[in-house]
């Protein structure tokens, strides 16, 4: 079903526009913003790709769901799933991420969605990240050695958990432990789960039921907030060297099998 006429009034109306603002700012007349509303015309692609651009919401997902029930610009809900809109922006109209703080961490889990706790966090600039939305989310302890405890993990938020790439690090917000960084493994199909691991290996993996996790967030890049003592350089290189060494061999043992 289309609920393109309904969403684009809805975040039109979300976004404090009158019909006219949205027009100039899209440089088009007020008649068609009117006519695409009232269902009296259908946009065309051309006119889809600029509206998304603006509304910073994937075209599939201004067509294909009604998005009348969010009553806030900055996330909404489609089903059991949680969209956030990457709608902060600096004076130069780039996007902002917003830094979870270490004394916040552990109220995270209660305000992640609530609109105001998120619009009160602090806010940086990172020009280098990729498309979508960002947050930075600091990390505590050593099970993600080389990540000290004290950096922070900047991560990209994830809509759908089915597009979990299996064996990359993430933050995940859970249900019962809050904000955890860890390598995931998919165990959905057959186990309804999540394969949480450390990169430490003296801490223990874990499954967490997959309607336990609240969040998403795929690692794009750490901040380190210590520098590193030479000793452990060596030790991350040596690591770093035996890893590659171990995917070398499996990819040597498969060609020879």
């Amino acid at each position: 079903m289309n609920f393109i006429s309904k969403n684009i009034k809805h975040i039109r109306v979300l976004k404090g526009l009158t019909q006219e603002q949205l027009a100039q700012e899209l440089d088009v007349s007020r008649s068609r913003i009117s006519s695409y509303e009232e269902h009296r015309a259908v946009p065309p692609i051309e006119f889809l790709i600029i509206l998304s651009d603006y509304f910073n919401i994937s075209i599939d997902i201004l067509v294909k769901n009604d998005l009348s029930s969010a009553t806030d610009a900055s996330f909404l809900k489609v089903g059991e799933k949680r969209l956030l809109f990457p709608i902060t922006v600096d004076s130069d109209d780039e996007d902002l991420i917003e830094v979870i703080p270490v004394e916040a961490s552990a109220g995270y889990l209660r305000g992640y969605s609530d609109p105001e706790y998120i619009e009160h966090l602090n806010k940086i600039k990172l020009p280098f990240l990729p498309t979508g939305t960002h947050r930075a989310f600091p990390i505590k302890g050593d099970s993600m050695l080389p990540v000290k405890s004290g950096s922070y993990i900047v991560a990209r938020f994830i809509e759908d958990i089915r597009d979990l790439k299996s064996g990359k690090t993430y933050i995940v917000l859970t249900l019962n432990d809050g904000i955890v960084y860890k390598r995931v493994f998919d165990k959905i199909e057959e186990h309804q789960m999540l394969l949480l691991v450390s990169d430490n290996k003296k801490y223990d993996p874990y499954y967490v039921p997959v309607d336990e996790v609240l969040e998403l967030w795929e690692f794009t890049c750490s901040i380190n907030t210590q520098e590193y003592d030479e000793h452990e350089l060596k030790i991350s290189s040596i690591a770093a060297m035996l890893t590659q060494l171990g995917v070398e061999l499996k990819e040597l043992e498969k060609s020879v099998n």
